[in-house]
């Protein structure tokens, strides 16, 4: 019975494409499309709207996820393309399989930190961040990196007794920066701070930083390898009260209006945009990657899922009205700091677990 379910299935699916290409309808997906994401872009792909918008033009797309530095490992025989979290990992990954030419970049993502409000409200009675109420606020990152490098606990801080959860040593939650891009641009942000508003180049500079980078890092214990899982989790009351996220992940939690009201969201002072870039792998991956770029209806759907197109602050300016308590329209204040070479990063995150210390350069 199963068998001849299967069939019948099939031949209607078979048939409603027919009918809808001899009725002269619009919209049949031709080629599928298999890639590789970063975990934060699956709800986006995921959405019906995406997927119809994708079929308007000829596309069924099938993703799965993977942490961006993880990608490099993978077997990609039959992928059409892959689209990790950032330049360093898209850039390994098209000289690896030998793609040519300037890497699309349809969107980027600041990275931010989350957490209750009771939580922001005690680091900005201490110092270590800034909030005016009717805008997202900002984490000092001078004054937190000062904090982690000398162990703070929350137990210090004034304020932190009216809530019991805010106990043991102050961090903030990241994905593990060896196979996550989210993680490894932490770490980024983190050594420039460190490093006197300079970005890490050398071994010198590798081993001035890599004191406080592994006590940002192992103060955490087992790291997640997705900034999706370790979203879920501080959106289910679980784990860390400050946990490093995507803007895009914050967005898409307003439009799910889940536990919103006592959501904060803290832009750091000092960080590393992330650029998600597309290593096309076929004509079709190529293609797939200028539709996101140019395709006005998609560029929309990004928009609503948090993510900033390229080259038009207005797009997502306008879409952020009614949410400017929580995501900044323009990112004013912010300061971007440079991403070291691939090289440096992978010995950072090697330095910040606890490893490494052979390379030169």
């Amino acid at each position: 019975m199963g068998i001849v379910l299967a069939v019948l299935l099939t031949a209607g699916v078979a048939a409603a494409v027919v009918a809808g290409r001899d009725s002269g309808e619009t919209g049949t997906a031709t080629k599928t499309v298999r890639m590789v994401i970063g975990s934060e872009k699956a709800e986006f792909f995921a959405d019906p709207d995406v997927v119809e918008a994708l079929a308007a033009k000829g596309y069924t797309v099938e993703a799965e996820t993977s942490g961006s530095w993880a990608m490099e490992g993978m077997d990609l025989a039959g992928y059409d393309l892959a689209f990790p979290s950032s330049r360093a990992p898209a850039a390994e990954l098209a000289e690896k399989h030998g793609v040519r030419g300037i890497l699309p970049r349809p969107f980027y993502s600041p990275l931010v930190v989350v957490s209750r409000r009771g939580a922001a409200e005690v680091l900005a009675a201490n110092g270590l961040a800034e909030l005016d109420g009717k805008n997202p606020g900002t984490l000092r990152m001078d004054a937190y990196l000062d904090a982690a490098g000398r162990d703070r606990t929350w137990q210090q801080l004034k304020g932190a007794e009216e809530y019991g959860e805010l106990t043991g040593t102050l961090y903030i939650s990241s994905t593990d920066p060896k196979t996550s891009n989210s993680g490894a641009l932490y770490l980024a942000a983190a050594s420039y701070v460190a490093n006197g508003g300079k970005v890490v180049a050398n071994d010198a500079e590798v081993g001035r930083t890599a004191p406080l980078l592994r006590k940002l890092v192992g103060v955490q214990g087992a790291q997640q390898s997705s900034t999706d899982a370790a979203f879920r989790d501080f959106v289910s009351g679980a784990g860390n009260p400050l946990v490093l996220v995507y803007e895009s992940q914050v967005a898409t939690l307003l439009d799910e209006q889940q536990n919103a009201d006592d959501l904060a969201v803290l832009y750091p002072d000092t960080t590393v945009n992330s650029d998600h870039t597309v290593v096309p792998l076929t004509e079709n991956g190529r293609k797939i990657a200028e539709l996101l770029g140019s395709d006005p209806a998609l560029r929309k759907l990004a928009v609503r899922h948090g993510f900033r197109p390229q080259g038009d602050v207005a797009e997502f300016a306008a879409a952020a009205v009614g949410r400017t308590a929580y995501l900044k329209q323009r990112l004013t204040g912010v300061r971007q700091a440079p991403v070291p070479t691939s090289a440096v990063l992978h010995e950072l995150a090697l330095r910040a677990h606890g490893q490494g210390g052979n390379s030169s350069r």
